[in-house]
């Protein structure tokens, strides 16, 4: 019998983990993704040194790909070779404050009880033991679950009521860790994992207290560059007989009975039974791909819009203070850092976060690194305001006693609008959707959209931004996707790539 035709539109985790999954399970698997290599925002810029990862560095949430390979009848550590990361980050304050946080909890404690005193250390076990908390009593009825609703939720609440109090339902994460720690440079540091999903901590719920939690479970590099993971996935689909075509990008899908039925791009036509979209969700709203699919997701889906960034990536030597895997340098006011970016402009001041991907090396020795400054989506520039930022993050470095040799260029600098150019109508939000509000999580488009034969996935889709999120997305879209074939099908298709059922 006939494969059922899937398109997917984007190679990004999201799109190369369905396309894995659906291509394992006998689907006709093509992916069109614009850029010339998979990975979406998992990207890579070259340098003297090699290729820089230029967008996430590490990987959490292990068990979340462990999962995916072993459903395909594969190993994680057999396709990848995954380096723990021992201590998560050394973050540096501008009065000569330095703080190492680590793998094992004790360890975290013990350099805040040495740096910040015992009582600090008692706040920091606590909030650990409440972030915990959270993330086991949403990891089911959030995460893992294809569409999440409010009665979900509500019945994994009365199943355990104290998490109410965790969730802290009616304040935002600033406020809760303001109640939570005494130290306010911990106030700081652990406010930062709400950029983690593109918001800022006075704006965003306090639930997202968690993505402490799925850090403190552990941290690992990818040998060879977080590519890696990207190009693993495709061999492995394509192992299972999927197609991909990069350097065409889809520019129309077309609706016949109701029902997206082909994608179009600049000379090709494809049929589908089923099209997987793995780009912003806004695109689709906007009409980037035709108006077939401007109502696949409602205007509240798609906003208000997450952060942005303004990342560079380069290789050289550098001097100055001794820096881990990731290292970060605080701004001295996080009202100066954040009030800017919530108005729409980048901020004098602001948080910068560097991963030295060759960690550890030596000083002397030319590697690759990568710096990462918060700022708005939606930002116009000049060359002179892409000059000024630059200028802005190496002088604020300096002001640490850190240089770099050789300076890099403006070619390293990627902005805003870079990133909506790279990701068509993102406006150059790195996380979809913003996750500012008590019930953004379940505004956030799921796998299903309203137009028939068109499903999504992605970090601009549920459970949202992250690769581990990202990839969970992919297995809710393959699944939904499965599920919606066996419905038509009178002979549902096996597990396992090649074959149909006929049970």
């Amino acid at each position: 019998m006939r494969a059922a035709p899937v398109i997917i539109i984007g190679a990004g985790i999201g799109g190369l983990a369905a396309a894995l999954r659906l291509s394992h399970a006998g689907f006709d698997v093509t992916v069109l993704e614009a850029h010339p290599a998979p990975g979406g925002k998992m990207r890579t810029v070259p340098s003297p040194a090699g290729p820089v990862d230029a967008g996430p560095t590490v990987l959490t949430m292990r068990p979340v790909f462990e999962q995916l390979f072993e459903d395909v009848g594969e190993n994680l550590s057999d396709r990848l070779k995954l380096n723990p990361l021992t201590m998560f980050a050394r973050h540096y304050w501008s009065d000569g404050t330095r703080l190492d946080l680590f793998s094992k909890r004790e360890e975290s404690a013990s350099a805040i009880a040495e740096t910040f005193g015992n009582g600090a250390a008692k706040d920091f076990s606590k909030f650990s033991d409440r972030a915990a908390r959270l993330f086991n009593a949403l990891d089911k009825p959030m995460m893992q679950s294809a569409a999440p609703t409010q009665l979900g939720l509500t019945l994994e609440v009365l199943r355990n009521p104290r998490s109410i109090g965790d969730m802290a339902p009616h304040k935002t994460l600033h406020r809760l860790l303001r109640g939570c720690f005494r130290e306010p440079k911990l106030i700081q540091l652990f406010g930062r994992y709400a950029t983690y999903v593109g918001g800022i901590p006075d704006r965003v719920p306090a639930i997202l207290s968690l993505i402490w939690q799925a850090e403190a479970q552990g941290v690992w590099t990818v040998e060879g560059g977080m590519h890696q993971l990207a190009e693993t996935l495709m061999k492995l689909a394509k192992a299972r007989g999927a197609r991909f075509q990069f350097d065409t990008p889809a520019t129309r899908l077309v609706k016949q009975g109701g029902r997206i039925t082909h994608v179009e791009t600049a000379d090709q036509r494809f049929a589908a039974d089923f099209v997987l979209f793995n780009g912003d969700p806004r695109a689709l709203h906007e009409g980037h791909l035709g108006p077939a699919a401007t109502t696949a997701v409602p205007a509240e889906a798609v906003t208000p819009r997450s952060l942005s960034a303004d990342v560079m990536a380069f290789s050289a030597t550098y001097n100055g203070p001794q820096l881990a895997h990731h290292t970060v340098f605080f701004a001295d006011r996080e009202e100066d850092e954040f009030n800017p970016i919530a108005g729409g402009n980048r901020p004098d001041d602001a948080t910068l976060y560097i991963c030295a991907q060759d960690h550890p090396t030596t000083a002397s020795t030319r590697q690759r690194f990568e710096i990462i400054r918060n700022a708005p989506a939606g930002l116009t520039e000049t060359q002179e305001d892409r000059q000024r930022c630059q200028t802005q993050i190496f002088d604020r470095l300096r002001q640490f006693g850190l240089s770099f040799d050789p300076m890099p260029d403006r070619t390293a600098l990627t902005t805003p609008m870079q990133f909506d150019t790279l990701f068509p109508a993102s406006q150059g939000s790195l996380y979809g959707r913003s996750p500012q509000g008590l019930m953004a999580a379940f505004k956030r488009p799921t796998a299903r959209t309203a137009v028939p034969g068109l499903y999504l996935c992605g970090g601009g889709a549920h459970p949202g931004a992250g690769v581990p999120m990202a990839t969970l997305s992919g297995q809710h879209a393959a699944a939904a996707i499965m599920h919606d074939h066996s419905l038509t099908s009178p002979s549902p298709q096996m597990a396992t790539h090649g074959g149909m059922s006929t049970a």
